[in-house]
């Protein structure tokens, strides 16, 4: 096998001057950048409004649960929920468990 090193440091001595920082930096901020505004603004928007849909939840509101349960909130205070999901069959839930609100009344 052939020895590379003497090789492998002349090309490092002769590199190319490497540029100013910012220019090195440059494509870790563009990518930064994207994720920013393809990723994490979206997630961030999307929790914002559905923790202000929990917040707005009141009695009577039909409901759909992280688990799939659909049903009608009977009662609710900060953290629990009674859920009625058939006739005479209520649950509690955490509020956190709702994932969306139906907003047709016949649903």
């Amino acid at each position: 096998m052939p020895n590379l090193s003497p090789l492998y440091f002349a090309m490092a001595q002769s590199g190319s001057g490497g540029g100013s920082v910012i220019e090195q930096l440059l494509p870790i901020f563009v990518v930064f950048g994207i994720f920013y505004f393809l990723l994490i603004r979206p997630q961030v928007k999307e929790r914002k409004q559905h923790d202000q849909m929990l917040e707005a939840l009141k009695k009577g509101d039909k409901v759909v649960t992280n688990g799939g349960l659909h049903g009608a909130i009977q009662g609710l205070n900060d953290k629990i929920i009674k859920l009625r999901i058939a006739d005479k069959t209520t649950v509690q839930i955490n509020r956190s468990a709702v994932a969306t609100k139906l907003d047709k009344p016949n649903n």
